[in-house]
């Protein structure tokens, strides 16, 4: 467990990096800020999509997890964690207001810190947990002992979390709670798991996780407002059509 320790810590001062840098500079500047978080953060999820071995996976995993997610509202409880926790953090005083076009996905002035607490947070907390490093790693400390991919992750993490905190706020520190849970459950059970996690399940998860920090990356630039977590769904039936696929291999797929 020490490399999730590791990895929570990257992000955890990452984010406090990012959050003193932010409060010393200009609305303008963090505009701008966030304008380069939101065309990394793009670049990133591009480059993790097309790892893809099947484009269909691909697609049935996106579209009927995005139906299913939205029927769940997914978005929606995630955010809601999100605001009970901030209440938790600042004892009722919220960070979220709405800006004048409605959106609440973005940082306005007005609040202490002025930022959405719960977008940040859940945005984070896809954008760390989502990937083949998440995956991979954690099952080579399980097994092998092995910390360099995730001692590699946490500091990447870490620079991200700089980015983050500045443009979306302090929820993005607390992200490290959803990094923690997750990684150290795979860490934990890693060895029951492995024998299903495959090459191509490793492909599948790793693109259509790509694809949701694609999402985050619009929302960043303003461009399109997409309810990132309602296509979570998406990341598990990834991972089980390409477990099945074998089995009907050269029918569909």
């Amino acid at each position: 467990m020490i490399a999730v320790f590791v990895n929570c810590g990257s992000i955890i001062i990452g984010s406090l990096v990012g959050l003193l840098f932010a409060r010393r500079i200009s609305e303008s500047l963090s505009e701008i800020i966030r304008t380069a978080a939101g065309f990394v953060t793009t670049v990133i999820g591009v480059q993790m999509a097309f790892k893809y071995q099947s484009i269909v996976i691909l697609a049935l995993s996106l579209i009927i997890g995005g139906i299913l997610g939205s029927l769940w509202d997914w978005d929606g409880k995630i955010l809601s964690a999100g605001r009970m926790l901030e209440k938790l953090v600042y004892r009722g005083t919220s960070l979220r207001r709405a800006d004048p076009a409605g959106s609440e996905n973005v940082r306005t002035p007005g609040t202490p810190g002025g930022w959405n607490f719960a977008y940040g947070f859940l945005n984070a907390s896809v954008l760390f947990c989502v990937g083949a490093m998440a995956i991979l790693g954690s099952f080579k400390a399980g097994i092998e002992k092995d910390y360099t991919i995730i001692f590699t992750k946490s500091i990447l993490d870490g620079f991200m979390a700089v980015t983050f905190a500045a443009a979306m706020g302090p929820g993005t520190l607390f992200s490290c709670l959803s990094v923690f849970i997750y990684q150290g459950a795979l860490t934990l059970l890693s060895v029951l798991v492995k024998p299903y996690v495959t090459a191509a399940v490793v492909a599948e998860l790793t693109a259509s996780g790509g694809v949701l920090i694609m999402m985050i990356g619009i929302n960043l630039l303003g461009i399109r407002e997409i309810k990132t977590a309602n296509y979570l769904p998406a990341v598990l039936l990834a991972v089980l059509f390409a477990l099945i696929r074998p089995l009907i291999q050269g029918m569909f797929l």
